[in-house]
């Protein structure tokens, strides 16, 4: 069974409003077949009204020859696939994205991709030509409306910003006053954006207006085109077109319709005789002969029809120059259309190369399923098939005006597929990466410690120095924050340096100094004390408190084992131990140093008031006065160490490349309080010892303990200060170095003369050197003393 396909062509004018004709005679082709197959054409760009004939008579005037070629493609292409007995409806032109909404239109395919798919196309290209700032330009209809907000939307979701967006009137193309002045405004936007690139989404006779007014006013700026006008050459071939600068832009895939040229230079005009728009257009453009030109001097330019009709005249056209307005993108969408219903159709009629096993009687809804389930590869170079939209897989190419040369060329540089890749030149690339500031002075990228931030109320970025503790590795690249505990910025911000942990190491100088003289005080201590357990039963060990001596000793030595814990890398014991032990131990010395000034005190006093006496004398018990006094240091550490002990803190506030390990105080009024107490005490000491220095004291206790009080209150009256203006590691030397030094205080003015009676001066530590002292001191007063 054979199936051929009816063909029906009907020339249209581009003009709404009556139809019109060719001396009122409309033109189309028909020819018969089982199948109708339909399309129109706009061959004739104008209508001219005869006002003096009742009705006015309307006549089609301006013959466009493209789109009569493109006619003929569809033409071609149905007697193609009836040669091959295949059986081919589609559009081929329309891309608005509404007609996607299967909900309104359940019928519609198309070969020619959505504009979503486009608007989506131009927004990867702006961002991967790293452009960051664009401006937008549509028109008050359904085309360049919708496309332009698509755009935004787009735009914003890739952090792209927009610098300005004009929405051109639906009177724009009138030229009127308006139009001037819409156009003044629109110039004066463009001018005064900093915008990388400006797409025009609108149709081509607008955009011919704008680009000769920008050609008018000298502005250059890279512009995008859609597909209404991206591949039209008479744009392109605008006087002085390159000095608006470049021009890239995006056309649905494109291709040469395979035979189509040669059979518009072959065979088309011999088919004039059942093909009226071939006949039509001979009587505009009848052909010259072939040795009337030679092709070395071929003119293709094509005379004006307009004018032709006016004058009468008539001037003939090489067929070989139909060849230059043959176009690689409508006329191949008509050509996949039509193959695409070949292709429903052999499926549904089930046909191979020779015939079809189904008669041609089918439902609509029949031939619409099986077109949308086409899937197949055209010719070996297009593959075509339909999502559920009814859009196809074709993409976009990505096409850049050549004005390098003479005759300018428009030139694929990448393409775009609906599935979202997106690829272009490398060159294209590169050439766009390594821009750093822009033709308005705006800056692009940074240099390695800056960030770019965008101007007030302006897409224009410039560079912006890190904060603080901010790095930015350059590029313009957002500055972001260094880990504040662990990292510092190097001197130009561009990159984040591990701190180095700092204490008072072991192998300082310092340390080495201190550790000497802790050894050392610890070492005397021990040496002392056996001395002092040796010579237990003499006068002279009796007179330095006896069995408290030990204990004074004891707590000395316990002093100069903490300083340990002011030393190296701090940790939480030493830090919650160190002070607290001190504080503790030295007030057992002090009070021991008291309980045995008292003793004396009460023992060689006699012209005290009775109850001053009667007082001193109740209190002059040594183990008793010893554990009062150091019960309060106790209770006063205890609270501290219950409420808010000291803890390790790690701080860079005195260089920010360092972490300094120390010890915090905690609650620096209880610190406060237990020094005070000590220095109580202390002061206590010294009025007793300086009271005491009329007494009979063989030993000079009172004289040395008096020195060993002011030692201690001055060091830590020096201190405090000191300690305060002190930064980094060697606050903590500090305080060991005030505890040696109050500890030697005492070890060197309490002990030390002691130790000196009982090693050289032993004639000095026995009882009748006491008693004749004694009594040699209150003959002196004119005292009688009485011996046993």
């Amino acid at each position: 069974m054979w199936v051929l396909l009816l063909l029906i062509v009907t020339v249209t004018s581009i003009v709404s409003g009556p139809s019109c004709s060719v001396n009122n005679n409309p033109r189309h082709i028909y020819v018969p077949g089982d199948i109708v197959v339909g399309g129109l054409f706009p061959v004739y760009l104008q209508v001219k009204t005869n006002g003096s004939t009742i009705p006015p008579q309307k006549t089609c005037i301006d013959y466009d020859v493209q789109m009569f070629l493109r006619s003929q493609v569809m033409i071609y292409a149905i007697q193609e696939i009836n040669r091959s007995q295949m059986l081919p409806n589609i559009s081929y032109s329309s891309t608005s994205e509404l007609l996607s909404r299967k909900c309104k239109f359940p019928s519609f395919l198309r070969t020619v991709s959505s504009d979503e798919h486009q608007t989506i196309a131009i927004a990867e290209l702006v961002k991967h030509l790293t452009w960051e700032s664009v401006g937008v330009i549509g028109s008050d209809d359904e085309f360049g409306k919708y496309g332009a907000e698509r755009l935004i939307d787009h735009f914003n979701d890739r952090k792209l910003c927009v610098d300005f967006k004009e929405i051109l009137s639906a009177n724009f193309l009138l030229n009127e006053t308006r139009t001037q002045t819409e156009l003044a405004m629109l110039m004066s936007k463009i001018r005064n954006s900093s915008a990388e690139a400006i797409v025009i989404f609108t149709a081509e006779l607008n955009v011919r207006i704008i680009l000769k007014e920008v050609l008018r006013m000298g502005i250059s700026r890279i512009w995008i085109a859609c597909d209404t006008w991206a591949t039209n050459k008479e744009l392109s071939e605008i006087h002085d077109i390159q000095k608006v600068g470049r021009v890239f832009g995006f056309i649905p895939k494109r291709n040469k319709v395979p035979g189509f040229h040669e059979y518009v230079r072959d065979s088309m005009f011999q088919s004039k005789a059942q093909n009226s728009f071939i006949h039509e257009f001979m009587c505009h453009y009848p052909p010259c002969p072939d040795s009337l030109v030679d092709e070395s001097v071929l003119n293709c330019t094509l005379p004006d029809t307009k004018s032709q009709s006016e004058s009468g005249g008539r001037t003939c056209l090489d067929t070989r120059c139909l060849l230059k307005y043959i176009d690689e993108d409508e006329s191949y969408y008509i050509y996949l259309a039509v193959k695409v219903i070949a292709q429903g159709l052999r499926s549904l009629l089930n046909c191979n190369n020779v015939r079809c096993k189904r008669n041609a009687s089918f439902a609509v809804w029949e031939l619409l399923e099986e077109l949308k389930r086409v899937n197949f590869i055209v010719d070996n170079t297009t593959h075509i098939a339909f999502n559920e939209n009814g859009d196809p897989t074709t993409g976009y190419d990505i096409v850049e005006w050549n004005m390098s040369v003479s005759e300018n060329r428009i030139i694929t540089v990448g393409e775009y597929k609906p599935d979202g890749a997106i690829r272009i030149r490398e060159h294209l690339i590169r050439e766009f990466e390594n821009v750093t500031v822009t033709f308005a002075n705006c800056c692009k990228t940074c240099n390695p410690g800056y960030q770019l931030i965008s101007k007030i109320n302006s897409c224009c970025k410039e560079c912006s120095l890190c904060s603080r503790g901010y790095i930015s590795t350059g590029g313009g690249k957002k500055c972001v924050a260094c880990h504040p505990q662990r990292e510092y910025t190097s001197s130009d911000m561009d990159r984040c340096l591990m701190k180095t942990i700092d204490y008072l190491g072991w192998t300082d100088a310092f340390t080495t100094v201190l550790v000497s003289f802790d050894v050392l005080g610890i070492v005397v201590s021990l040496l002392v004390a056996i001395l002092f357990a040796v010579d237990r039963r003499t006068p002279i060990v009796k007179s330095t408190g006896g069995y408290l001596s030990f204990l004074e000793l004891l707590s000395l030595l316990a002093c100069f084992c903490c300083i340990s814990m002011f030393l190296g890398e701090p940790t939480k014991t030493t830090c919650l131990a160190g002070l607290p032990l001190f504080g503790m131990a030295f007030t057992v010395c002090v009070s021991c140093i008291l309980a045995n000034l008292l003793q004396i005190f009460v023992g060689f006093t006699f012209n005290l008031r009775v109850t001053v006496g009667d007082t001193l004398k109740r209190l002059n018990r040594p183990i008793a006065v010893v554990t009062c006094c150091s019960a309060v240091q106790v209770a006063v550490c205890v609270l501290w160490l219950t409420y808010a002990p000291p803890f390790i803190v790690e701080s860079s506030r005195f260089d920010e490349a360092t972490i300094l390990l120390e010890c915090n105080k905690g609650s620096k009024m209880l610190f406060g309080a237990m020094l005070t107490y000590i220095a109580l005490l202390a002061v206590v000491c010294f009025l007793f010892a300086f009271k005491g220095k009329q007494l009979p004291d063989l030993y000079k206790n009172a004289s040395f303990v008096s020195i060993s009080m002011m030692i201690f209150l001055v060091v830590w009256i020096v201190f405090i200060p000191v300690y305060i203006n002190m930064s980094g590691k060697y606050q903590q030397a500090i305080e060991a170095a005030a505890i040696l030094v109050s500890n030697y205080s005492v070890l060197c003015c309490h002990f030390a003369p002691k130790c000196y009676i009982m090693l050289f001066r032993k004639e000095l530590n026995n009882e009748n050197a006491i008693t004749n002292y004694i009594r040699k001191h209150y003959e002196k007063k004119g005292m009688a003393v009485v011996s046993k």
